[in-house]
């Protein structure tokens, strides 16, 4: 399976006592496969080795996944990403550069070269020149280009094997986006002191698809990538990776006829777009990836934009889900009672938050749900899985809504700056979101 979990019984096998390896071996084998192939990445990690021949220590089974997951195709993103616990899909090749970065800026292996001009390596080789060429692409061509994104659905989330991007690829579609940011986060994380890499990667992702232990720190990485590489300094290293792409022989076309101040807008306007996108937006799992039945007959549109949000809990499951596969089944039993049992044309609500970090696509933003009975046109439904009628949810998963759900939906144009928030209570008989919710809201921007 294209899992994180076959990945880690991989770098288990090199990394063994028996194999007397060390973290650096998984870093050097991707780069002799293709991870760092592109000139900028080339420029920081060095020239890769020869193409290298299967260890040992894995089968040809192992072998031959890891050359098709390490092999960097521009063209064929999505061929090099696996699905990890959490639920995210992740790009393995920014991954694996922003660790054997991090390696080496702590004294793991070579040392790193000094850039000219002064550039963040870990930054350059995860995510500021891919960013940095993609905003390039669409300003130099057609300027309704895609420059992020789109996200994709794997074909069984159980048996992972191909994984379909849901529309035009750009430079960084969804899984190279948060391959980048992981690096970021352990490259920085190893640049203070080397780990083997399994070892590392487990403690982030989590083990296993079906575990229910709770949140992995990988379903913070949009708040620690943010802490880490804000906006402005996003902005700066992308300007600055642009430069030293400018000094390469030979120089990128796209780069020889733009002056400094279009570059330092391109890596502005990049900058923007990616903070807003990826760090700023919380991150919707889409129906694909829970395994969501059709929807029965037509859907209604929605004309957007919507002046009103209405707040649920889900009452069942009871319990707040705090895994992907927790969170992924409570969804799907949820569509089969409103299917089955309320005969609905599909889940009532137009998204679902876990308490794993993720936001769930149910009738999503375009289409009329069946959440709040006379007020279904005017609003979104936002369903929080758990009962909130004597308990309050944890603090994460209140401020997954209030602090970016909201505010996401409202720069996008999905809802209206000045939207009204409401309790489902308010509009019907029920004593939904439950009191406990329904307190807490009451001090909520909007809340009427």
């Amino acid at each position: 399976p294209r899992h994180m979990d076959s990945v880690l019984d991989i770098l288990d096998a090199l990394e063994s006592l028996a194999w007397g390896s060390s973290p650096g071996t998984a870093t050097a084998l991707g780069r002799g496969l293709g991870v760092c192939s592109t000139p900028g990445c080339r420029a920081v990690l060095g020239e890769p080795p020869g193409i290298p021949e299967r260890p040992p220590a894995l089968t040809p089974g192992q072998w031959k996944l890891l050359t098709e997951l390490f092999g960097h195709d521009p063209a064929t993103p999505e061929l090099g990403a696996v699905l990890t616990p959490d639920g995210s899909t992740v790009a393995l090749g920014p991954l694996l550069a922003g660790i054997e970065a991090g390696l080496r800026s702590g004294g793991f292996g070579p040392p790193l070269p000094t850039l000219d001009p002064p550039a963040d390596p870990l930054l350059a080789v995860t995510i500021a020149e891919a960013l940095g060429t993609s905003f390039l692409l669409a300003q130099g061509g057609d300027n309704n280009a895609t420059t992020l994104g789109p996200s994709g659905c794997w074909d069984d989330v159980e048996n992972p094997q191909i994984y379909t991007l849901r529309g035009p690829a750009s430079p960084v579609p969804d899984p190279v986006a948060v391959g980048a940011m992981d690096g970021v986060i352990l490259g920085t994380q190893l640049a203070r002191g080397p780990l083997p890499v399994a070892e590392l990667l487990r403690g982030y992702y989590g083990v296993g698809n079906g575990s229910e232990v709770g949140r992995a720190p990988s379903s913070y990485r949009r708040r620690d990538f943010g802490a880490l590489a804000g906006q402005g300094r996003l902005e700066k290293e992308v300007a600055a990776v642009l430069g030293v792409l400018r000094t390469l022989s030979p120089s990128p076309e796209l780069l020889r006829d733009m002056g400094t101040q279009e570059v330092v807008a391109v890596a502005r306007r990049a900058a923007q777009e990616f903070s807003e996108r990826y760090v700023e937006c919380p991150a919707i799992v889409p129906r694909c990836q829970w395994g969501a039945r059709p929807y029965r007959g037509t859907p209604a549109p929605l004309q957007l934009p919507l002046g009103s949000v209405f707040l649920h809990h889900t009452l069942e499951p009871a319990q707040p889900c705090r895994t992907f596969s927790a969170c992924a089944r409570a969804m799907r039993d949820m569509q089969h009672f409103h299917q089955d049992t309320h005969g609905w044309d599909d889940i009532s609500y137009s998204f679902v938050v876990g308490s794993d970090g993720y936001l769930y696509e149910g009738r999503g933003w375009h289409w009329v749900g069946a959440h709040t009975k006379g007020y279904n046109t005017q609003g979104f439904g936002v369903g929080i899985v758990g009962d909130f009628t004597a308990t309050l949810l944890d603090p994460d998963t209140l401020a997954l809504v209030l602090d970016k759900l909201l505010p996401c939906a409202v720069r996008s144009g999905h809802i209206r700056l000045d939207f009204t928030l409401r309790g489902h209570r308010q509009l019907g008989r029920t004593d939904c979101p439950g009191n406990a919710l329904f307190q807490e809201i009451q001090g909520w921007p909007g809340f009427q």
